[in-house]
């Protein structure tokens, strides 16, 4: 009998599939948008997927609280701290910061309270501020943190940065089969896409459309936008994820979709637009009301145009863009772009 990996329904799907005709002129292609910002409500988000089956497996080994990492505006932590709430867990987030007075075993109540900040804070997560330095021991703080709890009469379940790992990918397996039940019923004006283009910031969401589209046939390829760090290190991460998922389900096959690793709207360091980017990313939002985020959603559809720019594509063919959510992170961002001026 094939495996069967246990998941909580959380996402408000299918969700839905678009496309504009501004959009098109915009960027110089067929493109259609996967509302992965609309799976849930405060809570929403590519992540969401990925809880599902983390929430499950949690709830199997008795959890307590959900203990996770990830950037100070980490999309990843907001959901996950939203989600334990909602069963009545609690959560416990590892955050890095720039700068500021660190400790990892101290609680960060003094950090400003917006965006996703405020968001885990309304629900009553822990947080904790992580130096960059020390963020590079991160599975090791995970666990010494889940340890800590376990001391103290509760238990910790440890969910890794981004939800990447071979569990959380499961969700964008199911992911791709919902956007193959999409095409097959009419859903979409498209009956298979060149590629996917999706943000990547720590290989989960990539790892699992490679793994799904194999499994249902819907688009050629993965282009992945590099939000951080580079090709080499991600193929490596994809890998391992790929791997790891297999283990947890063994109906997946040895085939998995081609990856495209774009470095080429990376910007100039992980959260930084340059000036071209933030351009781009406000004029799609005034021409086409689709909010972008200046982290992942909008570097990844400026690797599209991009791309397009380049001829890696052709102005007749059908992209599916994955907007994997951001909008509170944006929030917390938007004074840095250029937002004066009505035109």
């Amino acid at each position: 009998m094939p495996t069967v990996v246990p998941r909580i329904p959380l996402v408000h799907g299918p969700t839905p599939i678009i496309r504009m005709a501004a959009l098109d002129a915009l960027v110089g292609c067929r493109v259609h948008v996967k509302r992965d910002d609309m799976t849930g409500g405060a809570e929403a988000g590519n992540k969401l997927r990925k809880l599902e089956y983390f929430l499950a497996d949690a709830q199997g080994n008795a959890a307590t609280t959900l203990v996770t990492c990830g950037a100070l505006q980490s999309n990843h932590a907001r959901a996950t701290a939203l989600v334990a709430a909602r069963f009545g867990l609690r959560s416990l987030l590892l955050l890095r910061c720039a700068d500021g007075p660190t400790d990892p075993w101290a609680d960060a109540d003094d950090l400003p309270a917006v965006g996703n900040v405020a968001l885990a804070r309304l629900v009553g997560a822990r947080i904790r501020r992580i130096s960059a330095s020390d963020y590079r021991q991160r599975t090791a703080l995970l666990l010494e943190a889940s340890q800590e709890i376990d001391r103290d009469g509760g238990r910790g379940y440890v969910i890794p940065e981004g939800g990447s790992n071979g569990l959380g990918s499961l969700g964008y397996v199911r992911a791709a089969e919902e956007i193959a039940w999409q095409v097959r019923h009419g859903a979409v004006d498209a009956k298979r896409f060149a590629e996917v283009v999706v943000a990547c910031g720590s290989g989960g969401t990539v790892a699992g459309l490679a793994l799904g589209a194999a499994r249902t046939d819907v688009y050629q390829r993965v282009r992945a936008a590099l939000v951080c760090d580079d090709a080499r290190y991600f193929e490596t991460v994809v890998r391992r994820i790929v791997l790891e998922s297999r283990a947890w389900d063994d109906t997946l096959g040895d085939v998995v979709a081609p990856v495209l690793y774009d470095e080429s709207a990376r910007g100039p360091r992980y959260g930084e637009m340059d000036p071209g980017q933030k351009d781009f990313l406000v004029d799609v939002a005034r021409n086409t009301g689709l909010i972008l985020d200046p982290v992942y959603t909008g570097k990844a559809l400026y690797a599209l145009r991009l791309a397009r720019e380049r001829r890696d594509l052709g102005p007749k063919d059908d992209v599916l863009f994955l907007h994997t959510g951001g909008l509170p992170g944006f929030l917390a961002t938007a004074g840095d772009l250029p937002l004066g001026g009505v035109r």
